[in-house]
């Protein structure tokens, strides 16, 4: 008597939807075998997919079947064996070699023979046909969504799929808190794990679980461009259709805080040593760490250091740089960018005349950013047509065109900004006058804290090295900063009363810019351009 085995499959994948469940294949075949007289020795079932082969308990099932447990298989259809050509033959092979010698099916004819064996082959071929075929339909499906601006997957945390226009929205009940904790970690205030417990504070939980969101989760929702209006699908940046949640710009400052705060913090040290992260190391790049040191006398004493993490090359920085030294260099950093009160009274009256010069310089302003836009649409153009006559290759295509995504979007949220708020952009130079005055005030009132805070919210890249502090400062502190006006907060240099021009004396050279105070402001102006804010 020729031994069975039941074998039943029930993929999740939408396009076997119809077929019939588990419990129901189990309950047909039982009843099919009871009708022939068919000995079943063993059921297997599994939830799987046989697109691909691999399937752990049909693996399972042939291996028994060479053993000899069994000569028979019934199913419920061929296409529950295989969708597959390696599967497929599998099968076959084990027909031509007399280890099966019978397959059983209530919706299919088959015998041993060369015309049985050449329709379950048909059989075979019109399953996988049909799962090409249905892939293809699917595949073109979403090409045409992705072409309308549609992610055709899962929407992030803040959305929703509407299921009756098949788009994503925003989900009212979370939109708003995503947008908090975004807006929140670009501050640089916030790390991996202190944006995932603010997170949790808000109700923003795993789906299933209902415990606060995995870091690796927090860290993708920190790195997803479908928040500023792109997604990402097989690793190629898209145009989206859907509301953006935040702006390019902000986006840009996530990334940033990512590659200074990302990483869970260490416990702190000790509190009191004010500089300590403050700066690195300007030979190796590592951090410059805190001591603090008491004396006999009793006084206590902080110095700074390279923490010589360095394992590729021996740091030659071992000089220990005096707290109170390190904040006179401090101080002389704020004081670069620091603007006495008569200097600040010169630069909000030429500001007033820079109106009638507005008109000029804002429409020359939005013809550069069109400008750059079509050329940067352009090069995406060429750039898809090198990789269509295949002179790049994938990865690089991708990782070009996604710059290039990036670019554009910023351009275009630049010109949108500016023409919705106009010449907004003389309300943020008068604010940046009046705070370059503040910072002198930061001096005089002896505020460690508020100057070191004032540096690192104006500017990056502080190095120690040879005792000696320096740094980089952003648009608009750094025209400040490179102007030679190092006597003007003591009072040395003065407006030039001999000239209708406002310009500088300084030091004892007595030399002066021409329209120095216009020339300033034109390049504040320009910079605000470029760095507009909401």
């Amino acid at each position: 008597m020729i031994k069975y085995f039941i074998y039943c499959r029930k993929s999740s994948e939408d396009e076997e939807r119809q077929v019939l469940s588990i419990e129901a294949q189990l309950h047909e075949l039982r009843e099919y075998a009871k009708q022939q007289g068919l000995f079943i020795v063993r059921e297997y079932y599994e939830s799987k997919t046989a697109k691909e082969p691999g399937r752990q308990i049909f693996n399972e099932m042939l291996g028994e079947i060479e053993k000899g447990s069994a000569s028979g298989i019934l199913a419920w259809n061929p296409d529950r064996l295989a969708r597959n050509s390696i599967d497929g033959g599998k099968i076959i092979y084990f027909v031509d070699t007399l280890k099966i010698v019978a397959l059983k099916f209530p919706t299919f004819w088959f015998e041993a023979t060369p015309q049985g064996k050449f329709m379950l082959s048909v059989a075979f071929g019109q399953a996988k046909y049909y799962t090409d075929n249905l892939r293809e339909n699917i595949l073109r499906g979403i090409r045409q969504k992705i072409r309308r601006g549609e992610l055709s997957a899962k929407a992030p945390l803040g959305y929703f799929n509407e299921s009756r226009l098949r788009t994503i929205e925003p989900d009212k009940k979370t939109f708003h808190k995503v947008k908090e904790c975004l807006g929140a970690f670009a501050t640089g205030q916030y790390t991996l794990t202190a944006i995932q417990r603010k997170m949790f504070s808000l109700g923003l939980v795993g789906s299933r679980s209902g415990k606060p969101l995995v870091l690796a989760s927090v860290e993708h929702i920190l790195k997803n461009p479908f928040y500023y209006g792109h997604f990402q699908y097989r690793g190629e940046v898209h145009q989206g259709s859907h509301k953006p949640m935040i702006s390019k710009k902000l986006f840009d400052q996530i990334q940033e805080a990512l590659v200074a705060n990302g990483k869970p913090r260490k416990k702190r040290g000790e509190k009191g040593l004010l500089y300590k992260g403050f700066a690195v190391c300007g030979e190796c790049g590592y951090a410059i760490t805190a001591e603090r040191k008491i004396k006999k006398s009793g006084l206590v004493y902080h110095y700074y250091h390279c923490t010589f993490k360095s394992r590729t090359q021996k740091c030659s920085q071992t000089r220990f740089l005096r707290e109170e030294e390190l904040t006179r260099q401090v101080q002389d950093m704020v004081q670069k960018v620091s603007l006495p009160d008569e200097w600040r009274d010169a630069y909000l009256k030429k500001l007033e005349s820079e109106n009638t010069d507005v008109r000029h310089s804002s429409d020359l302003f939005v013809q550069n950013l069109k400008n750059d836009i079509s050329a940067t649409s352009a090069r995406l153009e060429r750039l898809t047509d090198a990789y269509l006559a295949e002179a790049l290759e994938l990865g690089e295509y991708l990782e070009r065109k996604n710059a290039l995504m990036s670019e554009k979007k910023s351009l275009e949220e630049k010109l949108s900004d500016f023409e919705r708020k106009g010449n907004h952009w003389l309300e943020l130079t008068r604010n940046w006058i009046l705070e370059a005055n503040q910072a002198g005030n930061l001096i005089k009132a002896e505020n460690l804290s508020g100057m070191k805070d004032f540096l690192v919210d104006i500017g990056s890249n502080r190095r120690i090295a040879a005792g000696n502090l320096t740094g980089e400062f952003k648009m608009p502190w750094h025209f400040l900063a490179e102007m030679p006006l190092h006597s003007r907060a003591s009072g040395a240099g003065e407006p030039d009363s001999e000239s209708n021009q406002i310009g500088w004396r300084w030091g004892e050279s007595n030399s002066r810019p021409e329209n120095g105070v216009q020339m300033i402001l034109q390049g504040l102006g320009y910079s605000f351009l470029f760095e507009y804010n909401e």
